[in-house]
């Protein structure tokens, strides 16, 4: 029986409060309007961020709310005006839209659009979660929507400008990790950071997103990629993406910028920063050399200062920062898709845990915990 048209009881994680475990809950999932779609979500991962917004800075979060951005699914119906898009397609929502005709669409050098999620409710006190673009409620209430995508949920609803369409033969339970960390990470090194071939690269932090960023500096032709990060277990992982140098900060007494200058006699060319800390920040950049080096800030924060001396500017560094990897986000996931079909993104090797929606506490623990890259949760079953 043909659900379009109608609201879908379904399934979904549901934070009520900060700092709180999750909830399984029936929810109402309402019908898309004008431009939008309703997807059937098949698998989403566990990214940092979510946790970031739940658990560090719940101010921008706002409660109740669905987290999750991180996924892919299969189109379940969609709303007037909705011509790209038709049921059955598989699609990966993205917290970016690319509305293609905005000032920041035509830019080359952006991946902005005036049409994402955030303009579509002005003044509002959240910055990440939006109850006038929610099509979410539970036990009455109206559920915010995280980044516009909310894909803890076993059905969503998103904007058009903001889901890409990709191949039917692609694993769904594998490129959800298009969604956010490969981009963010591998973009930063290919897209922000515009690694040269020959060149010496620092990557401080080995999540997904800094391995992402490991093998984006491996395929612009990095030759040495340094990797910095105080859990050493993480090392041999980062040798399959192509780290060369392996530096824990815990075994050196002095700041870790020196010990990259004295390693790469001045500084390395390149530096990202996938952490999020601006202690980080700070050593990302000075790590690099003065002339020409760049340092890209690819973690989020958005409660702390960062700072340096301007000698360091002065000294010809560039300090940059970039979102989703600055990739145009509806025409760059296909591209990546196609890449990883082709075998030349790893993604498979990123996903360190499979979990149902039911254990997303437990996914959250292993990542709070060090010992997961991606935890991937199945929700739904690929046709």
């Amino acid at each position: 029986m043909s659900t379009s048209g109608k609201v879908i009881k379904c399934r979904a994680a549901v934070a009520w409060d900060h700092n709180q475990p999750l909830v399984i809950e029936e929810i109402e999932v309402f019908p898309p309007l004008d431009h939008e779609v309703r997807i059937k979500i098949i698998a989403t991962s566990i990214c940092h961020s979510d946790l970031y917004f739940f658990r560090e800075q719940s101010v921008y979060l706002g409660f109740p709310a669905v987290l999750g951005h991180e996924a892919a699914g299969i189109v379940e119906s969609t709303g007037p005006g909705v011509t790209k898009f038709k049921p059955g397609d598989k699609v990966i929502p993205i917290f970016i839209s690319q509305c293609g005709e905005c000032r920041f669409c035509l830019h080359p050098e952006s991946n902005h659009c005036v049409k994402n999620w955030s303009s579509q409710r002005p003044g509002k006190r959240y910055e990440v979660a939006s109850d006038t673009t929610s099509r979410m409620k539970c036990k009455g209430q109206t559920l915010l929507q995280f980044l516009g995508t909310s894909t803890f949920s076993e059905y969503t609803v998103v904007s058009e400008v903001a889901l890409a369409k990709i191949d039917d033969s692609a694993p769904l339970n594998k490129v959800c990790l298009l969604g956010c960390c490969i981009p963010t990470g591998y973009g930063a090194a290919v897209n922000t950071a515009k690694v040269k071939p020959g060149s010496t690269c620092a990557v401080f932090g080995l999540g997904a997103v800094g391995l992402a960023a490991v093998m984006g500096c491996k395929a612009a032709g990095a030759t040495r990629i340094i990797v910095i990060d105080i859990n050493k277990d993480k090392f041999e992982k980062a040798k399959v993406f192509g780290a060369t140098d392996f530096v824990n900060p815990k075994d050196h007494a002095r700041p870790i910028q020196e010990v990259l200058v004295e390693m790469t006699n001045g500084g390395v060319d390149f530096s990202l920063e996938c952490v999020g800390n601006v202690d980080v920040m700070r050593s990302a950049f000075e790590s690099c050399v003065k002339g020409w080096g760049v340092s890209v800030v690819v973690g989020y924060n958005d409660k702390d200062d960062v700072c340096t001396r301007p000698v360091q500017f002065l000294a010809g560094r560039t300090w940059k920062g970039c979102l989703f990897g600055g990739y145009k986000s509806v025409e760059g996931v296909p591209k990546l898709l196609n890449e990883y079909m082709a075998k030349k993104l790893k993604l498979d090797e990123l996903v360190s845990h499979t979990l149902p929606l039911d254990r997303i506490n437990e996914g959250f623990d292993l990542l709070i915990q060090g010992k997961s890259l991606r935890t991937v949760l199945e929700i739904g079953k690929q046709q």
